[in-house]
């Protein structure tokens, strides 16, 4: 006798991880709103905030979610600990070259970025994860790779902070991956590790005769607090994420954010799209429409009903 099994109703929908990594990327994707705000801090200062308010939405969402056990536990590894510091090594680089970029109007740079980390990831997913590409998939990251090499014609600047971004997060989320540890445990760690730097370098502008931003009054203070949240937070959400999903879904789901930076880059901050730029986003859109063409593709045949 012949049975059709009905799978569940769409088992991607039900996958928590799905829901935390769109979170994470709208939540990314109107960050340039916050940093153009704050564009009168000098970018490592405005890090060095953003670090040091961080922690304690950390440390407050660890006591929530009872891991301080977990957290201790964590920190008498040492092995876990060194690699954790490789992480935030990975995260505090992006974060440089992002805020840089917004605070010195290359919106459309970083939006570029993070379209290129998707198709990046799944490289990345291949050649450390063993996940294997599709021929759609080989296609889009080919197709993405002669956009970006239109950019060598005459947007080198672009390009390298594009490149720089998707490198420096796409290693993030492989070493993220790899680390087995919960997102609010490695999320506090991470900050842990980025802190005393923060901190210094907090006390060392303090010294400068321009003072800190922390005295300039007006909405500054409020600001570099808020972008501690702004931090915590889509972090944690893409680390529950980057544990639970495939890279390459995780790479789909990044779609998101950098669309809504370009659209915020040049409609709401008034960035120049010449034509050599669009032609290298036209070409970056046609390979991820391709890609989410494949995945599509690919959930409906593992959603199918199967007979028995």
């Amino acid at each position: 006798m012949t049975q059709t099994v009905t799978p569940p109703a769409n088992r991607a929908a039900r996958n928590p991880g799905l829901f935390a990594g769109l979170g994470a990327y709208v939540l990314w994707g109107f960050l340039p709103l916050l940093f153009h705000a704050l564009r009168s801090v000098p970018p490592p200062e405005l890090i060095a905030w953003r670090v040091v308010f961080t922690l304690p939405i950390c440390l407050i969402c660890v006591v929530v979610a009872q891991g301080q056990a977990d957290l201790r536990a964590t920190l008498r590894q040492r092995r876990v600990l060194l690699q954790l510091a490789g992480s935030a090594s990975l995260i505090g680089a992006n974060w440089i070259i992002y805020v840089t970029a917004v605070v010195n109007g290359h919106v459309l740079a970083t939006s570029l970025g993070y379209y290129i980390n998707p198709l990046l990831n799944v490289v990345i997913g291949t050649l450390f994860l063993g996940e294997r590409l599709r021929w759609r998939q080989w296609g889009a990251v080919a197709i993405a790779a002669v956009g970006i090499a239109l950019l060598l014609a005459g947007a080198i600047t672009m390009l390298g902070t594009a490149l720089a971004l998707a490198g420096t997060f796409g290693m993030y989320g492989l070493s993220r991956k790899m680390i087995p540890v919960s997102a609010i445990t490695g999320m506090t760690v991470e900050t842990l590790a980025l802190y005393p730097f923060a901190v210094g370098w907090a006390v060392i502008t303090a010294r400068m005769p321009a003072g800190s931003a922390m005295a300039h009054g007006g909405w500054v203070p409020l600001l570099l607090i808020i972008s501690g949240v702004a931090t915590a937070i889509p972090l944690m959400l893409f680390a529950v994420a980057a544990r639970r999903l495939t890279l390459s879904t995780l790479g789909f789901l990044q779609f998101t954010a950098p669309t809504l930076v370009f659209l915020m880059g040049v409609f709401a901050l008034g960035e120049r799209l010449d034509p050599l730029r669009l032609a290298c986003f036209v070409l970056i859109w046609i390979a991820v429409a391709l890609f989410a063409w494949d995945s599509w593709q690919y959930t409906r045949f593992l959603n199918r009903p199967a007979a028995s």
